[in-house]
């Protein structure tokens, strides 16, 4: 036991101090959703993300610290991380979206609730922001229709937000629009 004394000490150290920052960040996270008026789904989803990060990260300490040379740790995760990029290369997408949901979190100028419209080049999706997940946010459009739009695009196309007291003059004005479209017999 008093051989191992060492690596006990500096696994418990290990473990505290990540204890710690897990609780520094959950708390950075938490006081950022409740400035911003996120919602709580969305902060746990963060705070998931926090989790893995610090359980990866005793792991890798403690493996450091039961005698793993560095440089098989090192070779280890190469061939980890190789293969885990070959996986998301192919799914490119899914890294993407989970990146951009974080983003999204911290810097989102819209939230549930909001109408928006995103412009694309072939059709612009409109109506109100029902979720917004870790890959994708849900629309629901004017016509009570379901849109589930990837969290990657959110950030690559332009949107409009529609002021709450701007909607209803929007919605008539779309309405007009259309009526002025329909051919006549």
């Amino acid at each position: 036991m008093e051989k191992f004394l060492p690596e006990i000490i500096q696994s418990v150290v290990i473990i505290v101090l990540h204890v710690l920052l897990r609780y520094v960040l959950v708390s950075i996270v938490k006081r950022f959703s409740k400035r911003s008026d996120r919602l709580e789904h969305r902060t746990g989803l963060i705070i998931k993300y926090v989790d893995f990060g610090i359980v990866f990260l005793i792991i890798f300490g403690l493996i450091l610290v039961w005698g793993v040379e560095f440089n098989d740790v090192g070779f280890v995760m190469s061939s980890v991380f190789a293969v885990i990029g070959i996986g998301f290369f192919a799914q490119w997408s899914i890294l993407s979206n989970i990146t951009s949901g974080i983003i999204m979190f911290f810097t989102f100028p819209y939230k549930i609730g909001d109408f928006i419209i995103i412009h694309d080049k072939e059709y612009d999706f409109e109506g109100t922001i029902d979720d917004i997940r870790g890959f994708h946010v849900v629309i629901r459009t004017t016509k009570g229709e379901i849109i589930t739009y990837p969290n990657s695009l959110m950030l690559q196309k332009g949107v409009t937000v529609v002021k709450p007291e701007e909607l209803e003059e929007f919605l008539h004005e779309d309405e007009d629009k259309n009526v002025k479209e329909q051919p006549t017999d």
